[in-house]
Order: C-alpha cells, then structure tokens, then sequence
C-alpha cells in the first residue's frame, strides 16, 4: 500500500457549496433505494485532523467580500456593513461552538477571521451561513539556507556585486534610488538602529504581529528581515537596490516561525499604511494558488501595491514552490548565483601522494582560492567539523580535514574558519560525488570516501602536510541555485518564479551594526522589490501590472552550464532581472508569461483561448510580430495568431490567439516555448507553457447506498477520473445537516477504475456492532496523484 494521509488527516480540497441530489435505483442484486444528498458545506483547504478535539487555529474566507474586492468588482462595501456580516458569523459559529474564539479579523483585502476552537467542531464552522472557505493556519518559515556573519573589512568584490550586477548602478546613475517610494518588510522584524538602514525610517516603524505592539524591531538571535532591508534599502557601509527607499517593518515570524493569521494581518496593515511594495521572504511547502495569503496578496497588488515574494528553497524539483509563492498575481523570485570561474585541482601530500578524486567545492573569493598555490600545509582531522570537534586542536594557518555527513557543508567550512583554518578538505562518506556549494566560507575542496580515507592513513603515517596546484578551467555565466524552488502551481498550471534574482553569498546588514553573507531565495526577493521600487520612481503612474510586466519582459535568459541550454520555464521563469531595461522599455507585454493548462490525453483535439495586452510606451507608432515556438516543434501543437498589430503612442492592445493541442500527436508531458514579440528593433520573450497528460486529480461527482434483498448494503461513489486509494467514512449526522462525530471507517480501497466504485457493506461498524437505522452522514474520501478530495452525503440506513 502507498504512503497516504491517514483518515484524520482529510485534505478536502473541494466541498460543495451548493446542494446535491442523488437518488440512484437498486443494484442490479435488486434491493430497497437509500436516497443520498450532497450536504451544503464551505470549502476546506488543507490537512486538518478533525476527529481531534485539540485546540485548532483556522483561518475562515467570508461570502461578503472584502473592501478592495468589492471596490474592483464596481460594488459598494464598507467596514461597517463587513463587520456586521463578520459578527453574524461569528454569532451563530459561537452559538453552535461556545469554545470558538477569534483571533483576527479581516477586512481589507481578505474578508475573514482566524479563529481557534476544537478540530472536531470545524464541521460546524463549514456548515455556518456566511462562510465561503476555511484554510489551515499554516506555518511559515524565513526562506534562507545559511548566514555566515563577516566584518565589515571581511567584504571581497565578488560578495558585493548583486545590485549593481542586476543594473541598479546604472539606475543610480540615471537618477533613480528609489526616493519617495515606500518598502514593506513583513518578516522577523528590522533592526532599525542599524546606521545603513536608520535613515529609511520614520517615526513610524511599523508593528509587530509577534507581540502585539508598536515595535518591530528584529528579536534576539534573529537577523533575516534586518539583512533583508538592507538588500532593499542600506545606504552605508553596504548598498542596497534602492537605497533612498523608505522602509516601514512588519514582524510575523518569530523564533520558531510564523503562521498565516499573522502573514494575513501585516499584509492588511501594509496597505491600509499606504506602502508602494511590499517583500515577503517567507514560505511554506504547501503549492496551491488559493491559500489565504496568496489571495491577500493578490488584492494587495489589484489596490497598487507590487507584492514581492520569495519561490521557496525546496528545488530542483518541479512542483516545489510554495505558498505565497504561488500567488497569482504576486511576483515570484527564484534565486540565481552570480557568475563565477571553475577551477581543477590537484593535491598531493608530502610523500607524494596524490588524490585524483580532488575537485574544488567552493570558496570566497577567487584570490583566497589561489592563495592555496603558494606553499605546503599542515592538515588535521576534525571530525564531521563540529565546533567541539575543533577544541583543544591547532588549525591557526592549517588546513582542516573533515568527513561529510550530520549537518551543512558551509557550517563546516565557517566552523574551520572560526578555527583559524585557511582551507578544509571535505570527503565523502559513502560512495559518490559531493555537489558545489558556492560561498564557501574557506576554500574548500571535495574528495571521495577512497580518497578520504587514504588522506586519513598518511596522516596516521605522520605524513601530515599536503600542498595544492589549483588552476583555473572555465568561467560560468549566472546561473540557477539548485536549491532555488521550481514551478508550476498545482491547479492553475502557472509558471513560477515569475523571475530571478542574485541568492547566493548575498551580504547585508546584520543586527548590531554588522553584516552577514546569506544564501536563499530570501535573499533574491529583496533584489526584485528594490528594483521594483526604482521603478515606481521612474514610473509613478506605472500600476502593479506594468511593473511585474517591465521585470519581466526584460528578463535575461540564463543558460544552464550541465545542459548549454537555457533554464526551463518552471526554474528561471522569465529570467534575471535587469533594472535599466526595465525602467527604459517602450513596450509591454502583459501578463508576462502563459499557461494553457493541461489538455487530457484522452480528449483528441482541444482548443485553449488567451490574450495579453500590448502597450505602447513610446512616442511612435509600432507595428508588432508575433512568433511562437514551441521547444521541439512538436507537431501536436498550433497556435494561431495576428500577423501584426498596430498600436498607436501610448495605447494599449489586446491581443487574441488560440492555442489547438492534438493530444493524439503528443506524448504526456509538459511543452514551452516563447511568444516572441518584436517591433522591428526589439523583441520580447513571454514564457508559455501547456501540459498534457491523464486527468491526475481526484473527483467524486455522486455517491449512493442501497440496501439488498438479503439485508446488507452496497455502497459506492461516482469517480469520473478513478482513484489511486478511496475511502468511506461514517459521520454522525449533526444539528443542521452538519458532519458530527467521526464513527468508523467502512471501506478503504486502493487503484479504483473509473467510472463507478461499489462494494458491499453490512451495516456494522466499530467490530461488528450494527449501525442503528437514521440519518447518518457518509464520507468519501479519495486520492489521486498527491491531490485529495472529500465529500460528505446525507444518508439514511433503514
């Protein structure tokens, strides 16, 4: 049997909102019909135990929608007439839940509350009038992989490089450092006594979601936030992006995290302050495109504010971005490695002995790496490379010998810094290849397990020098961090990031006047809402769309050095970013990149219809060309579009095409290519994607019981797309056609064909005891391709 979410642990991706009939007649046995309808219950997202009566926080979506939603869609809300609605609520939830109590309240651009209360008693809050959704309080987590702190003299040229590699001198140069612009950090809080950061703040600070107060200043022994403003905003002994940005802090991350009721709030806030962009380098593993952050964020960015987020560190797999990053209208940032020279090394110890195996892993600086060239060192055996591993040993001018294995290869290389090492030797510990890590805090160089026991048995010989003859191979482009997050969204088929940005080795602030070398797609957000920030300078009439549409369309391809193509779609998105070109662009192209979606396999020809708008920035007429190539020129694939477009100065244009996919001519997969826009003079990449393959999400479209002719029961559901395990549940029948208490699993099955599931059932549950005639509630559950559905019937055994 595969791994699967046990019965408490229900994904309920979908529970109607709207009543269901279904009556079906007897099997074909002959037997009394058992009328089931579909229980009228808000949706709910997520892994919740609900036979659990543990205190469980929960964040509800209201029908009434929220001020900014309501203002979009052209109609009339208010905070009165939403908190009347909320308190109506909240009135019949706690009337049915006494124990219910509410956290926050939401308003702006979620319409909603977060409320505890016992998970068992959740079945209630779905069945109260006036909800439209229920999501998981779902934990949030800074998105970084390591710090390293460093003083100020400790700066080497290459650990400087990531604003001005991305353009942002160059803006300076032009004028635009991001003044008059206002930068939300939501995060663990900013330390803003630091003298690169203290002038990007007011009188007003910001909040803190953590304590509940008016100081969001970064807590002990936590650092993110404060290193990324700087990213965004130092102007000192470092330089951020935007460096006469204004900054306003929002703290939701904790010591141990954050959760979404607090990510929620400080995104209402921000707008409510009146920022321009907001960063959040925080995220969680969760890929879907309608948790309750992502749809704040996507209100934020429809009432003008750019929403900036971080892709996640899950990577290099496919479908690894997670929420906020799955956002749809939020910029998603992927993390990149500045481009870097590849060296080949030899190493030999004293008598002679060399070490074939012997490649560098990474290291700080170009010249720290050389300066390994120029003589013979001591080396010591430290272990795994432990800090306590290093007591009471000499490494001063050494080089530390450390075997892989318990925790990160850069706390290894910083722990022999620490130590006074000036390099380390890193060998396996089981057979195979060790990977890069770049930002090394020493030089480093990998082994295998031979060869690093081979260095351990000269070193019991007494042959404990060894020397290096390092040389240099190749220089390498920008390029894709491997831990970087990789699209597309579950659902929506969306390509993310939507962008990259510099992530590894990034130096900052650091609480305390310091400064620290960090690497994540934490560190890539920030870039992007600096650079987003400059734009709004340069462009203040410019709205959210215009800005992630600039980033986009002038995006540089990066290619990937293993393969000498360039990255797909799902792992740069539309490439690195590059500020002046964005700022001096004359078109753009909206939205910057497409999905089709997924065209089913089984389904013969399909025609999928989208546009985009084309705007004219210039002062000229322009005539534009369209061209789409899909990788491969599969034969399957068509697109049909206009020829050429005409618009007009400072006019926009939409433009239609239609996408027809032959599934018969395609093997399942996923196929990209760009649409190519072109003026005659520029020309600009849109990155678009389409899937095809068997329909991989579960789906429950009826269920039905009956009784035979010899007094059992066949029972079974309706699964359009089958299922790879399915699962019926027997729920007390509540007050109100609510699910009550949870009573016994009657039936659990694993790779069910589609259409129909039946199977027979004798009434009994709980070890043979019979199910006593009434109303009872009946759940399905099904799985299918790591995507779950539940749904629950009134029935009625008699």
């Amino acid at each position: 049997m595969g791994k699967r979410l046990p019965k408490i642990f229900i994904n309920l991706m979908v529970l109607s909102l709207i009543i269901s009939m279904f009556a079906f007649g007897a099997s074909a046995n002959g037997g009394k019909q058992v009328e089931v309808k579909e229980l009228p219950l808000a949706e709910l997202f997520g892994e919740i135990e609900l036979s659990s009566s543990k205190p469980t926080t929960v964040i509800v979506e209201l029908q009434a929608e929220s001020i900014v939603e309501a203002k979009h869609k052209g109609k009339s809300q208010s905070k009165g007439k939403l908190k009347a609605e909320r308190d109506k609520v909240i009135s019949s939830l706690q009337g049915k839940v006494s124990n219910a109590q509410v956290n926050r309240e939401y308003d702006h651009v979620f319409s909603g509350f977060s409320v505890e209360l016992p998970a068992n008693e959740i079945i209630q809050l779905l069945a109260t009038p006036g909800v439209k959704a229920v999501y998981p309080n779902v934990h949030y987590t800074a998105d970084v992989i390591s710090a390293e702190e460093i003083s100020a003299e400790a700066f080497s040229p290459e650990m400087m490089e990531s604003a001005p590699f991305i353009g942002s001198d160059l803006a300076w140069d032009a004028g635009f450092t991001g003044e008059g612009v206002t930068v939300a950090i939501i995060d663990t809080g900013v330390d803003y006594t630091h003298p690169d950061l203290a002038h990007a703040f007011g009188d007003y600070k910001g909040f803190d979601f953590v304590d509940d107060d008016n100081d969001p200043q970064e807590g002990p022994g936590q650092y993110h936030g404060t290193h990324v403003a700087g990213t965004v905003a130092a102007n000192g002994g470092i330089k951020g992006v935007a460096p006469e940005a204004s900054l306003i802090a929002y703290r939701v991350l904790g010591p141990n995290g954050g959760t979404t009721e607090d990510v929620v709030a400080s995104v209402e806030l921000a707008v409510q302050d009146g920022v321009d962009v907001m960063n959040l380098s925080l995220g969680n593993t969760l890929n879907n495109p309608d948790w309750a952050t992502s749809i704040a964020l996507d209100w934020a960015m429809a009432e003008g504010v750019v929403a900036v987020t971080s892709n996640g560190n899950a990577g290099p797999n496919n479908w690894t971005v997670g929420s906020p990053g799955t956002s749809r209208d939020a910029i998603s940032v992927g993390a990149t490695q500045l481009p870097y020279n590849v060296y080949t090394s030899v190493i030999s110890t004293s008598e002679g002995v060399s070490y074939p195996s012997a490649k560098v892993m990474g290291f700080p600086s170009d010249e720290e790496l050389l300066s390994l060239n120029d003589g013979e060192y001591e080396f010591v055996f430290v272990g795994l490379g432990a800090e306590e591993d290093f007591e009471e040993k000499d490494l001063e001018g050494k080089i530390a010998l450390i075997s892989r294995g318990e925790f990160a290869f850069v706390d290894k290389a910083t722990n022999a810094k620490n130590a006074g090492a000036v390099g380390a030797i890193i060998f396996n510990n089981v057979a195979g290849e060790q990977p890069d890590v770049p930002g090394m805090a020493v030089p480093t160089i990998k082994t295998t397990l031979a060869d690093g026991q081979k260095l351990l048995a000269e070193l019991e010989a007494g042959n404990n020098t060894v020397s290096f003859d390092i040389e240099f191979d190749k220089a390498v482009g920008e390029t894709m961090a491997d831990f970087s997050s990789r699209g597309p969204v579950t659902l929506t088929w969306m390509i993310k990031p939507d962008v990259s940005a510099p992530g590894v080795n990034i130096v900052s602030t650091f609480p305390g006047e310091g400064y620290a070398a960090l690497q994540g797609t934490s560190m890539a957000s920030p870039h992007v809402a600096g650079a987003a920030a400059l734009l709004l300078q340069a462009h203040p009439n410019w709205g959210t769309e215009d800005v992630k549409a600039a980033l986009m369309n002038t995006a540089e391809d990066m290619i990937n050095p293993a393969t000498g193509k360039v990255y797909p779609h799902n792992t740069q998105g539309a490439g690195s970013i590059r500020v002046l070109d964005a700022i001096n662009t004359k078109t753009l192209v909206a939205p910057g990149s497409h999905s089709f979606g997924k065209f089913v396999k089984e389904s013969g020809k399909q025609v999928e219809r989208q546009s985009f708008e084309i705007k004219n920035l210039s002062k000229e007429r322009k005539r534009y060309s369209f061209d789409v190539q899909f990788d491969g020129n599969p034969t399957g694939i068509k697109v049909m579009t206009s020829n050429n477009l005409q618009v007009q100065p400072g006019k926009t244009q939409q433009v239609n095409f239609n996408v027809q996919v032959d599934t018969s001519k395609l093997e399942p997969g996923y196929y990209e290519g760009p649409i190519t826009v072109s003026d005659g003079t520029q020309s600009i990449e849109v990155p678009t994607i389409l899937f095809v393959g068997e329909p991989d999400y579960p789906r429950v479209t009826g269920a039905f019981m009956g009784k035979e002719a010899d007094g059992s029961y066949y029972v079974g559901s309706y699964l359009p797309g089958g299922a790879e395990v399915i699962e019926y549940d027997i729920y007390v029948l509540g007050p109100g056609n609510t699910i009550g208490g949870f009573v016994d699993t009657i039936g659990s099955f694993e790779n069910v064909s589609a259409p129909i599931h039946e199977f027979n059932w004798d009434g009994t549950v709980q070890n043979g005891i019979d199910l006593p005639n009434g109303d009872w509630v009946l759940g399905v559950y099904v799985e299918k391709a790591g995507v779950t559905e539940y749904k629950a019937y009134l029935v009625t055994k008699n």
